[in-house]
């Protein structure tokens, strides 16, 4: 292990370096950055460091002097490409990446070209935040069980509740207010989360839809830490841009491409 790749940012500290020619990966909750740097600065000894996110600066001069700083945006997108190949995935001439993570960034990738082309502070930060303030609840998984169990439909104003006993001129499982049923049914602590992270789904893939139709592409990679172990999430992500005619992707480790194109740019 010649050079190692972290990448830390708002939520959790993402590690990446090779081994006999094999990638491992770690990650830690940023709250215990200092603890973690501390123990990583001891076993990177006489290796080479390189550091992304919001917090490599603080990182590099805390703990890492000799280690190099590496544009986020530039990490993000190189790394999940990569990834991509590593996996032998097909790499569109032209595709949309939306990085989920504590807020959300997607960038048009072009050949080897990228830039980044929008934002939201739509992310899992807002989940992490929300939950917290519907449910009482900071932990992850916890609140990632919570929506499994639960029903949006009875938190959710749909479109076919607004037209029943009539049919709706659009498709009738479709939000038609985020939240707007809270106090007419008898919901649970579930059903509210699941509205949570159906509102999150619905308003990326909407920006996405928009953002790709301007770039005119069709291909949406989805990476992000947000979409770890949060297979609810992920299937909403999957049914809501197909249903708009595009085609999702994901990426198995996406949540490291930042800090795999942190080492692989050293």
């Amino acid at each position: 292990m010649k050079t190692i790749g972290i990448d830390a940012g708002g939520s959790l500290i993402k590690v990446a370096f090779e081994e006999q020619g094999c990638f491992h990966f770690k990650k830690y909750p940023i709250s215990k950055v200092d603890e973690i740097a501390e123990w990583l600065a001891l076993i990177v000894q006489n290796r080479s460091v390189r550091l992304t996110g919001g917090k490599a600066e603080y990182l590099r001069k805390n703990y890492f002097p000799n280690g190099k700083v590496v544009p986020e945006f530039d990490a993000a997108c190189e790394g999940a490409v990569f990834l991509m190949k590593k996996t032998r995935m097909n790499v569109p001439k032209k595709l949309l990446l939306v990085n989920i993570g504590t807020g959300t960034s997607w960038y048009l990738i072009e050949d080897s070209n990228h830039k980044r082309v929008l934002g939201s502070g739509i992310g899992g930060g807002t989940f992490l935040g929300l939950g917290s303030l519907l449910a009482g609840k900071d932990d992850y998984s916890q609140l990632v069980s919570l929506a499994k169990e639960g029903k949006r439909a009875k938190i959710d104003l749909l479109v076919k509740d607004l037209y029943y006993p009539d049919l709706p001129p659009i498709e009738g499982e479709l939000t038609a207010s985020n939240f707007a049923k809270v106090k007419q049914t008898n919901s649970s602590v579930a059903d509210t989360i699941a509205a949570l992270i159906n509102m999150m789904t619905e308003t990326i893939i909407l920006l996405s839809m928009q953002t790709a139709e301007i770039h005119q592409v069709t291909d949406i990679l989805f990476i992000g830490s947000t979409l770890i172990e949060n297979s609810l999430f992920q299937e909403g992500l999957r049914s809501f841009t197909m249903s708009v005619g595009l085609n999702p992707i994901f990426l198995l480790n996406g949540e490291y491409s930042g800090a795999v194109g942190a080492l692989i740019l050293s």
